[in-house]
């Protein structure tokens, strides 16, 4: 069985060095710090040869946290996502049947990330974007970004909404609590979060044609379809929903496996919104590709249902 694999990261040391300093909450050992630095920043002497001896086909790369996120100018926003997205061309112009890539997206400015993201599929052959949850603060139902809503349903590509954007508050419940921060915890609500208020702001309902993955098995959302059901039944809604909010996962909102490494965790998630619904990702270099692999070839599902995680749905949902 070959994989796509949806949501691996990379980094470009030249424009990390010209953004603003990133505070860094999350401790993790200098051993992998150190190995975590040394793979994104390659793409021939690490990541090709792990790929292929797992069976990895195709990695979708994607700008690591902050990413375009981490800048406060607007206009240096503009330049660094296009000086991103330009180095990943390359980058797969040079290894074509192997990497395909999301854009980064200068949401500081929502018209010049409307301007990219067209850039970047039509010209550069990108088959979405992926954004590093809010831009400043704001999040991505902000009537703002209308238009960018309507530009990825006109050009049917999928917009990847992963966690990692610097934190805007201080929660209590963390203080003094380091180990709860980032995927460890934190990531997942604030990312879930922010897709609930997507659903809860009707954007699914004023642009029906458009498409939002989620990584690690959805951030907690797919296994809480039935409660958020049941409590919208109860609320007084100023803007009442088209549908219920279960119903946009597995129609709307998509989830791939991304850091999620337990075959039993990945057939719930099968269970809950669909074979159709979810997409292999490792979340390279962070975590294992023996593993994420493993993770799947272990799972108590059908073979056809194996390969649709594997490669096929992410054919189908990305074009590739």
């Amino acid at each position: 069985m070959t994989y796509i694999a949806l949501e691996e990261a990379f980094v470009i040391p030249e424009l990390f060095a010209r953004q603003p300093p990133a505070p860094q909450k999350i401790r993790v050992s200098d051993q992998y710090a150190e190995d975590c630095r040394r793979r994104l920043a390659d793409f021939e002497e690490h990541r090709l040869p792990e790929m292929d001896a797992h069976g990895i086909d195709i990695q979708v790369l994607s700008l690591s946290v902050p990413g375009i996120q981490a800048d406060t100018d607007a206009g240096t926003a503009v330049d660094n996502a296009r000086f991103a997205n330009d180095h990943l061309a390359r980058t797969i112009a040079r290894h074509p049947t192997r990497f395909a890539g999301f854009a980064a997206l200068p949401l500081q400015d929502p018209a010049a990330a409307v301007t990219e993201l067209e850039r970047c599929v039509e010209r550069l052959g990108f088959k979405g974007a992926l954004v590093n949850d809010h831009t400043q603060g704001r999040y991505l139902d902000d009537p703002a970004y209308g238009e960018l809503w309507s530009a990825l349903e006109e050009l049917g590509v999928p917009l990847y909404l992963h966690p990692g954007s610097l934190p805007r508050d201080d929660w209590h419940v963390m203080r003094g609590r380091p180990e709860m921060y980032g995927a460890s915890w934190s990531w997942q609500a604030e990312t879930g979060g922010h897709a609930m208020r997507l659903i809860y702001a009707g954007v699914f309902d004023r642009h029906p044609g458009a498409t939002l993955i989620l990584g690690h098995l959805g951030e907690f959302l797919p296994f809480q379809r039935s409660r958020f059901d049941s409590r919208y039944r109860t609320l007084q809604v100023h803007a009442p929903l088209e549908r219920m909010p279960s119903q946009y996962f597995g129609s709307n909102v998509l989830i791939t496996t991304s850091g999620v490494l337990a075959p039993e965790a990945v057939q719930a998630a099968v269970l809950s919104i669909g074979a159709d619904a979810v997409m292999f990702a490792i979340d390279y270099p962070y975590e294992s590709t023996a593993e994420a692999v493993a993770s799947i070839e272990k799972c108590d599902l059908a073979p056809e249902v194996k390969e649709k995680i594997a490669h096929l749905n992410a054919r189908r949902v990305l074009g590739l």
